[in-house]
Order: structure tokens, then C-alpha cells, then sequence
């Protein structure tokens, strides 16, 4: 059974917001946090009672944000520290949390940090980051190139496992681990509720020697940030590479002081066999994935996070659905595969009305660093029309473009002569939040809908979770049940086809296409929700 604490979590609905590409209040074409301020009742009507704010520090954007070059500040495209004050007052006052994304495996080369330690070995930062006479490996970055930087000023490389301007930080010095508490708390103090913490599996290395990318005291370190008393309150999901439920074990579980969930990716690979490459079948890859880890961590007493999008992954509909004519259904089919099941729910902006991925038809139109480095790297092999084809599928641009709110000329994100700062969706005009709340079939109504009956019911919080449907079937039935109610959950895919349940079901409570009865034919990508009659 999970822990008192893990299943209040499993009360939140965690709204991910990226505020660059949210709403633009003052007009100048980026998103900011006055614009968050402004439709936080948006996302609690929605039925989401947390924000997750993607980076808000002071930062020069070769990242968007996940090069911070001042923690304790607020980007000066985004606001204030008081607009911050203001966003978390409006939070509370509405009975929402804050959770702020922390990237404590590296800063952007512009931090004083870095600045003081490349003066040289004789200040008290210089071994705030990674220093080599020589390149001690041949580690690349993950962005592509070698992850050593020669450095004019210091005379020495320094270890960057992303850009260039993402020096690591070097978490062997104690004053690093201490200068990393003293952000936490700072924020604590502000009100802040929970962190989704970068790359967290890179905060300790394996240097010089470079045999293995994670290095021995990644626990110690973790410890360090929030097993603290101060801390310990905190709702902390990481970001990592991990799939083994053992080491999933030895950083999330209740009595460990680490975190209290991780971000399992393994699903995001339905529907690809790689980031920029599509494969087919992923309706029966999702469920066996879920599946999977639905019963592993249960085993454990480990809480889930329930996420189908994020900032960094294409839209999933757009990958293992029918983005165009069956857009709705099939947006609302995986909304109940995964947000019925036990974890706690997030939810990326966009996604409660549908937004597909993007398309176009010139590299000029994309900014994400990571889809620039692959379009050099496939157009090598590739031709022009074979490489756009496969960074449109994949590029983290789909999830950045700023929320369509209206079809108006820039979707109402913004009202000013300001361009966006990244090109409009490619089909705002067709999807955006104004359309999908005039549609009789309205992606968001059914997420409220979907919410409310999760929140209703405590048989979805709590660990009882059986499968009915097998992996030869193309549909996915389970139960989730507590306290002497059962429901059922059916969602059917790609084909028109006829699901027999053994028991017998009351009206249900949730469906995307108005259905009478749990059983009987469903349509593609129909989905239904009943309680159980036995």
C-alpha cells in the first residue's frame, strides 16, 4: 500500500505549463508570468489543482531556460520576483500548489559562477565545475559533439553533457551541494510546494576515468536537497534515464528521503523506433507499457506519474492516434488509458483540447537546438524533404509553440505587432481552446469530466488495479476498485469492433461518445468508464 504521504499526492493534477509559449501579457511576443496569472482559473476549471512551471530563472535561452544564469531571479522576459510572488499567491488563495523546475546538474556559462571559476584555481569557485588540462574521456553531448569545452580564459576544458553553455557543476564540492540547499530553501521560504528536478541521474559522474556517465553518490546527493527536514513536505518528481524498477526503488521509495516519484519514459517510445522515426502499433505498445507499470510499482508501494506530453516529446496523438479525422476521439481515448490508472496525473498545456503535432515545410521555421543538430546530422544521408518529414515527427518544437487560445492571427497568445517568439501551430486556427469549448465534442469538457469522476471515487487513488483485455487484443479493459466499488475502464482502438465485459455495469459515468451501455460495438478510438454491478 502506498504511504499516507504518496496517497495525498495522488489527489494532485499537476497542469505543466512552459510560460514562454503560454500567454503574453504585455505583447511583446513571449510568454510570462502575468499571462500564467491570468487564466490560473483556465486551469482549475480544468480540474487541475498544481502548476508545474517549466524554467522561470534568469537565463540567456541557448536552452530555454535550462541554462540558469541566476537561480534566485526571475527571467527578465517573464517578469518579476513580484509577479512570482503574485503567481503563488494566486495559487494558494485557489488551493493550487507550485512546482518549480530546478536544473541542478548544470548552469548556463553566463552564472557567476562559472564566470568567477574560469578566472582560474586560486577563487573560491573554481572547483564549482568540471576541470581538465586535457579531455580525461571521450564523452560526447548529448546535443551532439564532444561534452569538453576548451575554455581561452581558465586555459582548461570543462564538462558540459548538454551545450556548450551548460557547464556541470561538480557536485564532489561540498560548497556546490551546499549552494544547491540554500536554492531549495530559498524557494521553500517563497512557498514554493515541489520540484521536478532536470537530469537528476547526472548530478554525480563517474571522473576521471569516465567508464560509467553516473557516477556512485547520486542518492548522497539527493538526500542532500530533500531529505532535510525542511524539505521532506515537498512533492519532487525527477527527470532521469532509468528504467530499472531496482533503481526506481532506491530513489523513490517512501522511507528513502529522495524523491517521491520518477518520470518512467518508457512508454514515450510507443509509436517510434526512435525520437525522429515512426513505427506502427503504438495503441498496444502504450497499454503493455502501462500495464507493466502499473503492477511493478504497485509491488513496491511506488507512486506513477501519469504523463502522455511533455515540452520535450511530440504530441502522442499525433504518433499512435488518428490526428486528424478522429482528433477527439482519439485524444480522449488515451486521456482515459492513462489518467484513470493509479500515480498522480500531469497534464502539458494543450493537450486538454487536443493540440496535434505541427507541421513545416522549412528548417527556418524550427528553433529547438536539439532538432537543428539532428536536421545537419539526416541531411548528411537524407534529402531535404525525407529530413523535415522525420524533425516534424519528432522535435521538441511541437510541444513549444505558443497555446492556441483562440484563430485569431497569433492565437490569442498574443495582442501585440510582437511576432511569437517560436511560428504559430500550424493548425491553431483549427485547434485551439475557443473552438474545442464551441465543439459539440469538446476535448477539454471531457478532461473535467474525466477529472471529476477520478477525484469522485476513491477506487481510482487507490492500488487495486486488475486487467481484463489481453496483449492479442486491440483494446484495453481494467478496474480499479476500493471500499466495495468497482468500476471498469474500456477503451477500444484503431477498429470498429464488438467488447464483452463479464459482468454487468450501471450507465457509464464517462464516455467520449455518448455511450448507453459499457458493452456492445465501439467505434475506433471509443472509450467508456461504468461502475460495476458486481
Amino acid at each position: 500500500m502506498l504511504s499516507e504521504k504518496y496517497k495525498e499526492f495522488t489527489k494532485w493534477v499537476i497542469y505543466q505549463i512552459y510560460p514562454r509559449s503560454f500567454m503574453d501579457s504585455n505583447g511583446d511576443g513571449i510568454g510570462d508570468l502575468q499571462g500564467v496569472i491570468s487564466k490560473l482559473d483556465y486551469i482549475k476549471e480544468l480540474g487541475a489543482n498544481a502548476v508545474w512551471l517549466c524554467p522561470c530563472f534568469k537565463s540567456p535561452n541557448e536552452d530555454n531556460g535550462y541554462d540558469v544564469a541566476d537561480y534566485c531571479d526571475i527571467m527578465d522576459e517573464f517578469g518579476t520576483m513580484e509577479d512570482m510572488d503574485q503567481l503563488i499567491e494566486g495559487l494558494h488563495s485557489r488551493g493550487m500548489k507550485l512546482i518549480l523546475d530546478l536544473v541542478p546538474n548544470h548552469t548556463s556559462t553566463d552564472h557567476k559562477w562559472f564566470q568567477e571559476s574560469r578566472k582560474g584555481k586560486d577563487n573560491p569557485y573554481s572547483d564549482y565545475y568540471y576541470w581538465f588540462d586535457v579531455p580525461p574521456n571521450d564523452w560526447e553531448s548529448s546535443f551532439g559533439g564532444s561534452a569538453w569545452q576548451y575554455d581561452e580564459m581558465r586555459g582548461q576544458y570543462y564538462l558540459h553533457t548538454f551545450a556548450v553553455g551548460q557547464a556541470d557543476l561538480n557536485w564532489e564540492n561540498p560548497a556546490v551541494v551546499k549552494a544547491m540547499q540554500d536554492v531549495v530553501d530559498f524557494w521553500v521560504d517563497k512557498g514554493c510546494d515541489g520540484f521536478r528536478i532536470d537530469v537528476i541521474d547526472c548530478i554525480s559522474k563517474d571522473l576521471p576515468n569516465g567508464q560509467d556517465r553516473l557516477g556512485p553518490r547520486i542518492h548522497e546527493y539527493i538526500r542532500a536537497l530533500f531529505g532535510r527536514e525542511k524539505t521532506a513536505h515537498l512533492f519532487t518528481v525527477g527527470e532521469g534515464s532509468t528504467n530499472d524498477i531496482d533503481d526506481i526503488v532506491l530513489h523513490c521509495a517512501s522511507g528513502r528521503d529522495e524523491l517521491s516519484t520518477l518520470f518512467i519514459f518508457e512508454h514515450m517510445e510507443c509509436g517510434r523506433t526512435d525520437k525522429f522515426t515512426p513505427e506502427e502499433g503504438g495503441m498496444r505498445a502504450l497499454r503493455d507499457c502501462l500495464v507493466y507499470w502499473q503492477n511493478e510499482t504497485a509491488k513496491r508501494d511506488l507512486l506513477y506519474s501519469l504523463f502522455i506530453e511533455n515540452h520535450d516529446q511530440p504530441q502522442m496523438i499525433s504518433r499512435i492516434g488518428n490526428d486528424r479525422d478522429l482528433r477527439y476521439e482519439s485524444a480522449t481515448d488515451i486521456a482515459a488509458m492513462v489518467y484513470l490508472l493509479k500515480g498522480v496525473p500531469f497534464i502539458y498545456q494543450g493537450q486538454e483540447i487536443g493540440m496535434p503535432a505541427a507541421h513545416y515545410d522549412s528548417i527556418d521555421d524550427f528553433d529547438d537546438v536539439e532538432s537543428l543538430g539532428a536536421y545537419r546530422k539526416y541531411r548528411e544521408t537524407l534529402s531535404e524533404e525525407e529530413t523535415l518529414e522525420k524533425i516534424n515527427f519528432g522535435s521538441r518544437d511541437n510541444g513549444r509553440h505558443p497555446m492556441a487560445w483562440d484563430g485569431s492571427k497569433n492565437s490569442g497568445f498574443t495582442e501585440g505587432d510582437c511576432e511569437p517568439w517560436l511560428i504559430n501551430h500550424s493548425r491553431a486556427k483549427e485547434v485551439n481552446v475557443e473552438n474545442d469549448l464551441n465543439s459539440e465534442r469538446s476535448v477539454r469538457r471531457f478532461y473535467q469530466e474525466l477529472l471529476r469522476l477520478r477525484a469522485g471515487s476513491n477506487a481510482f487513488l487507490e492500488d487495486d488495479f486488475e486487467v481484463l483485455s489481453s496483449q492479442e487484443d486491440d483494446f484495453f479493459i481494467y478496474t480499479r476498485a476500493a471500499g466495495g466499488e468497482k468500476w471498469v475502464v474500456v477503451c477500444n482502438f484503431e477498429k470498429e469492433q464488438v467488447i464483452d465485459l463479464p459482468f454487468g455495469c450501471e450507465k457509464p459515468a464517462l464516455s467520449n461518445l455518448g455511450r448507453k451501455t459499457a458493452d456492445g460495438r465501439y467505434l475506433p478510438y471509443e472509450c467508456a468508464a461504468a461502475k460495476c454491478l458486481c
